[in-house]
C-alpha cells in the first residue's frame, strides 16, 4: 500500500511568491546578507526571467514578512533580523500590480464604451463623486471610497453586466486581499492619493460623449497609478 507521505501536497503558488521563495532562500543562505542592499528591480527581473511587476510584488511579500527594508529614494535592503528561518511569505491572492494591469487593459475600453451609452443621470453621479473626493482629500482623508465609486458608475455605464462585474471583482480584490491593502496602505502614508484632476479628464470626455479621449484618459489615469505605485520601490 502507497503511504501518505508518497505524496506531496499540490500547491497552486502565484508567481510572485515563487520568485519571494527564490529571494527568501537567498537571503536565509545569507547570499544577500542582513543590512545588504539588494539588486535593483529591473536586473533582478533580467536575471530571473519575470516581468517588472511581478518582481515588485515578491518585494511587497517580502516587505511585510519582514525580510527585507524598502527605503523609497534609496533603495531595498535586507532586514537586520533577517536571519530567521521560515518566515511567513504573503500570499494572499492576487497582487496589487496584476490587479492594476488588468484594470488598464479592461477599464479603458469600457470607459470608450460608456462614453457613447452614460446617461444623464450617471454623469451627475459622477460629478457628485468628484466632488466627494476632492472634500475627502481636503479632509486628509485618502478619497479611495469615492475612487472606487467613480471607477464602478463608469462600468455601470457601459450598460454590460459582464463589463460591471470584472471591474467590481478587480476592486473587490484591491480592497480584501492582504498583500493589497498593505501595500496601499503604506503607499497612501507616503502622500500617493488619487488624482482628481485624472478623474475629471475622464468624467469630460464621458460628459462629451468621447469614446478615443475617454479611453485615453482611462489609460492615462491607471498608467499614473502604476507609476506613482511603483515609486515605492525607486532608488
Amino acid at each position: 500500500m502507497v503511504s501518505k507521505d508518497t505524496f506531496k501536497v499540490i500547491t497552486t503558488d502565484r508567481l510572485y511568491i515563487k520568485v519571494a521563495d527564490q529571494l527568501r532562500e537567498l537571503i536565509e543562505n545569507k547570499t544577500f546578507k542582513p543590512g545588504e542592499r539588494f539588486p535593483a528591480e529591473r536586473s533582478l527581473a533580467e536575471k530571473l526571467g519575470v516581468s517588472r511587476p511581478t518582481v515588485r510584488e515578491a518585494m511587497i511579500a517580502l516587505e511585510l514578512a519582514g525580510l527585507i527594508e524598502i527605503r523609497t529614494g534609496s533603495g531595498i535592503y535586507v532586514a537586520k533580523n533577517a536571519g530567521v528561518k521560515d518566515a511567513k511569505l504573503a500570499d494572499d491572492g492576487i497582487g496589487p500590480f496584476e490587479i492594476l494591469e488588468m484594470r488598464y487593459v479592461l477599464e479603458s475600453e469600457i470607459c470608450a464604451l460608456a462614453a457613447q451609452r452614460i446617461t444623464t443621470e450617471q454623469l451627475n453621479e459622477l460629478a457628485q463623486t468628484l466632488e466627494e473626493m476632492q472634500a475627502q482629500q481636503e479632509q486628509g482623508e485618502a478619497s479611495e471610497v469615492a475612487d472606487n465609486k467613480f471607477h464602478l458608475i463608469i462600468a455601470k455605464a457601459s450598460q454590460n453586466t459582464a463589463m460591471y462585474e470584472s471591474v467590481k471583482w478587480l476592486w473587490d480584490l484591491r480592497n480584501r486581499e492582504y498583500i493589497s491593502t498593505a501595500f496601499f496602505e503604506r503607499i497612501r502614508n507616503e502622500g500617493i492619493l488619487p488624482s482628481i484632476e485624472e478623474h475629471r479628464k475622464i468624467y469630460q470626455a464621458l460628459k462629451n460623449g468621447d469614446s478615443e479621449r475617454a479611453r485615453l484618459a482611462m489609460k492615462n489615469h491607471i498608467d499614473s497609478a502604476i507609476n506613482n505605485a511603483a515609486k515605492h520601490f525607486n532608488d
